[in-house]
């Protein structure tokens, strides 16, 4: 299934809240003396939709900046422990399933 790589990143993002190590993610998931883990999540996926808005408008980097916005919106969900499964329900609904 085509779903398989989002499942994979998802499960390594629950990792890396659950058991958190050195990493990007596991830090950004995390409160510091300076700003609140949401607060530093929220800023990035506003970054990430920016850069998306710049590549489109650019005609280059869509796809890679796409993906960054796609993980950033993914460590959201991660954060705030909604089930990938959830997202995925949405959009079924959507197409009517």
């Amino acid at each position: 299934m085509k779903d398989k790589v989002i499942r994979e990143v998802y499960k390594v993002l629950e990792d890396r809240r659950d058991n958190p190590i050195d990493s990007y993610t596991s830090n950004l998931m995390k409160d510091d003396n300076q700003k609140k883990a949401e607060d530093k999540i929220l800023e990035k996926i506003g970054e990430e939709a920016a850069e998306v808005i710049i590549a489109s408008k650019n005609d280059e980097r869509l796809v890679p900046e796409a993906a960054d916005l796609i993980f950033h919106s993914l460590l959201l969900l991660v954060y705030k422990n909604i089930e990938l499964d959830e997202l995925f329900h949405e959009f079924e609904r959507r197409r009517g399933r």
